[in-house]
């Protein structure tokens, strides 16, 4: 395991900005991460681990050491005739984990597909797409403690799952590496096709009793058609979360503007999608210096070239503070802001 020096970040952000880290090193199997602990990680006084780097906004130099995460693998553990538990490498692309699953018919995170960045990732900030979430199918995952190089397993209840949140995000932010997570999926799976476009597309094709390649498939074509390319167009996907207010707030709202789409949730509050309050601020498609909303999806912010972190942030606090003044609503940042 090499420790580089002064090593441009730009490859291994999605937003590609060109920040710097002052250390960098690549981390393969669990045995890496153990070593890098008992030895160098005591020289550095900040750590940041990264896997895909489609969550993460560099607003500066990284004045630590960057650690990214190749541990890969996938395997199956257990198996019913009618369950299976899926454990992956934390270092493993998601998409390909999606993949995997769909060609062997293991159902449950079908709608997940095209999802950027790796399975470490995942359960940090609980990844939800098209009416599922990872925490419906999610079991455990081992992580080893950055300070004291201890294992622990973390079960779905210790991980404290809500909309885009975990413990991860939280108190135990920084403190862990993930090695690997294990899934609970079904061999006969209950097709999902409630959400978006997925069932037009479905029926759009005339199939008639969709498997869950066909959603999977399903889902591509709906998030290649909406969202920029980052290794085109510079984007960390959706930038804020779809905000959630009371029931008293969303009926203040809907006689102002009735057209607000609107959904209630489990726990009584209702869900406004973001990207509706930030379009209806005038923000779909605008750019101002090198960065933007883009023009399909206004949750979307995007580098055009040349963006620093610090210049995608201040937009994004622009875009921010309108919605504020237009509806009283304060978005969160999905994002994870570096600074």
């Amino acid at each position: 395991m090499l420790i580089q020096q002064h090593i441009s970040l730009q490859p291994y952000n999605t937003f590609g900005i060109s920040a710097e880290a002052a250390a960098f090193c690549i981390i393969r199997t669990k045995e890496d991460v153990i070593s890098l602990i008992q030895n160098e990680l005591k020289s550095y006084a900040y750590s940041l681990v990264i896997g895909g780097g489609s969550n993460i906004l560099l607003c500066s130099n990284v004045e630590g050491l960057v650690i990214k995460n190749e541990i890969k693998g996938i395997e199956i553990i257990e198996e019913t005739d009618t369950e299976v538990w899926v454990k992956s490498y934390s270092g493993t692309v998601w998409h390909e984990l999606v993949m995997y699953c769909v060609e062997r018919n293991y159902g449950g995170i079908e709608n997940l597909s095209l999802i950027p960045g790796t399975v470490g990732a995942a359960p940090m900030q609980n990844i939800g797409a098209y009416g599922e979430e990872l925490k419906n199918v999610f079991v455990s995952l081992e992580a080893i403690h950055l300070q004291t190089g201890n294992t622990k397993i973390f079960t779905k209840e210790a991980c404290k799952f809500g909309y885009r949140e975990s413990v991860f995000k939280k108190e135990e932010k920084g403190k862990y590496f993930i090695c690997a997570v294990t899934l609970k999926l079904e061999k006969y799976p209950t097709i999902n096709t409630t959400y978006g476009d997925i069932q037009k597309i479905i029926d759009e094709k005339k199939i008639e009793h969709p498997s869950i390649k066909d959603v999977s498939e399903a889902v591509i074509q709906i998030r290649e058609s909406k969202l920029p390319n980052p290794k085109i167009l510079g984007n960390a996907g959706s930038f804020f979360k779809n905000p959630e207010v009371e029931q008293n707030s969303a009926r203040n709202l809907l006689e102002k503007f009735p057209t607000m789409p609107h959904y209630t949730m489990p726990n009584g509050k209702i869900k406004i999608p973001a990207g509706w309050l930030i379009e209806q601020c005038g923000w779909k498609g605008k750019q101002i210096g090198h960065t933007g909303n883009h023009a399909k999806q206004a949750l979307v912010i995007v580098n055009y070239g040349n963006a620093t972190g610090t210049e995608i942030w201040k937009h994004a606090l622009a875009v921010q503070q309108s919605v504020v003044e237009k509806f009283g609503i304060c978005m969160e940042s999905e994002v994870n802001i570096i600074s």
